[in-house]
């Protein structure tokens, strides 16, 4: 079992506010479009933040399995969707997890033109400033400071 299903039932007590902190910092910055595709969506909080249509996409059956709307148990790495899907693509601190080439790859291909992207990068993961400077190669985002994440948003 890993580290997020052995955490589900608790997850949202331990992270809830520090991701609401970072999804009112974001708020501040982009107004996301329906469809949202949330990637790493976990339990769905960040998912459910935004009030728009959304699909939250979570590799964890146990931590997804809390969210009560449209779900997807996938991958960042191959996202079942079909090309040009999402006009709002976000991910809160869960691209450290995954091979970031790939992942980028399918956000480009499931992204409208003119889509709206947030994703915070954690600070202390060791491929932070990898993610953060392919990021920033792949998309046009400006970087905000936050105590325990960089968040990167649509300039």
């Amino acid at each position: 079992m890993n580290y997020y299903s052995a955490i589900a039932k608790g997850y949202n007590q331990l992270h809830k506010e520090e991701q609401i902190k970072k999804l009112e910092i974001i708020a501040k910055h982009i107004k996301p479009k329906a469809p949202l595709l949330d990637i790493g969506a976990g339990t769905g909080i960040s998912t459910e933040f935004f009030k728009v249509k959304a699909v939250a996409l979570e590799p964890s059956k146990e931590m997804i399995r809390q969210y009560k709307g449209k779900k997807v148990i996938a991958k960042a790495e191959e996202i079942p969707f079909p090309d040009k899907s999402f006009n709002t693509i976000i991910s809160i601190t869960a691209l450290h997890h995954t091979n970031i080439e790939k992942a980028i790859k399918e956000i480009k291909r499931v992204s409208k033109p003119h889509c709206i992207y947030a994703f915070t990068v954690l600070k202390k993961a060791k491929n932070a400033d990898i993610l953060r400077r392919l990021l920033k190669a792949n998309f046009k985002l400006k970087e905000i400071d936050e105590e325990k994440d960089y968040i990167l948003v649509t300039a």
